[in-house]
């Protein structure tokens, strides 16, 4: 496996302070030019952005579409990828996307992500390899 870009990074840090239209920004440049399996890591990760950029604007509906989305291409990836803890990735995504299938959209505006474990907010942690 190749080392990922330093372009990768810089969305991680985008991602994990909340800035998720920028990561999409970022990552959507990295996965035109890039080959499996990093493509496929680039999409799940700019989905799962570009989903929390969707809640972040009460679109209940996108967002749930692009975390299923996500969470789906992350699946075929080991537990550690390219340095990062995919499982975890991976697991908030999931949680997060079965309490927001169980919401109504009138409530999406009073939904305080990361601050109750059932709406957890997916940060992309480093894995240990």
């Amino acid at each position: 496996m190749e080392e990922l870009p330093e372009e990768f990074w810089e969305g991680v840090e985008q991602f994990n302070s909340g800035q998720f239209y920028a990561c999409h920004d970022t990552l959507e440049a990295l996965w035109i030019d890039a080959v499996e399996p990093e493509k496929s890591l680039y999409q799940g990760i700019l989905q799962i952005a570009v989903a929390l950029y969707h809640l972040g604007n009460q679109n209940l509906r996108g967002a749930v579409i692009l975390l299923g989305e996500g969470s789906n291409r992350l699946r075929r990836y080991p537990s550690t990828y390219g340095g990062i803890d995919i499982d975890t990735l991976l697991d908030h995504s999931i949680t997060l996307l079965k309490a927001l299938q169980e919401l109504q959209p009138q409530d999406v505006a009073s939904l305080k992500l990361g601050e109750d474990e059932k709406f957890p907010l997916p940060q992309i942690l480093l894995g240990k390899e």
